[in-house]
């Protein structure tokens, strides 16, 4: 059941992506590019809130790669919150909208950091761009927050683990 309403909260976030826009900046009297900036309240940590800066080129079939993204704690993160993300190495997608016809996506996922207690939060391009898969990445670290655990409490939970 709570997979299912992660989901759907996805499909929401991710079909209301244009909803989500605070800023759209022109590059100028002669382009058709602009700038978007993007708000995200990430779906599981709902304490996080990240910005997105990306280059939408009206009349083409492909905007270009380039993104940026900064995140901050903005509410209460709780270890209820943390204990429900994917803590594998790859993380998981909390966003992802399409930047062309040619199967050329813009991604953003939330890794967790375990060691040093923070959520990383990684855009991408998932096409390969003058050879480079542009990418752009935002830290929010736990300490302040309940989610915190000190050196201490991450030993006891690891010896713990390890007794099992």
């Amino acid at each position: 059941m709570k997979k299912l309403i992660v989901a759907l909260s996805l499909v929401t976030i991710l079909a209301g992506c244009d909803n989500n826009e605070v800023g759209d900046v022109s590059l100028g009297l002669f382009t058709t590019k602009d700038i978007k900036l993007n708000t995200l309240i990430d779906p599981e940590v709902a304490g996080v809130t990240c910005h997105i800066a990306s280059i939408e080129a009206n009349l083409s079939l492909s905007d270009p790669s380039d993104s940026s993204i900064s995140c901050r704690q903005t509410g209460e993160i709780t270890p209820e919150m943390i204990a429900g993300i994917d803590r594998s190495e790859s993380g998981e997608t909390v966003f992802k909208k399409s930047k062309s016809v040619f199967f050329k996506t813009m991604k953003i996922r939330r890794i967790f950091d375990a060691k040093s207690q923070t959520l990383m939060y990684l855009s991408y391009s998932t096409k390969e761009t003058s050879g480079s898969f542009k990418h752009s990445l935002s830290t929010v670290p736990l300490w302040g927050t309940k989610a915190y655990k000190t050196p201490e409490m991450l030993a006891q939970e690891k010896a713990l683990k390890d007794a099992e």
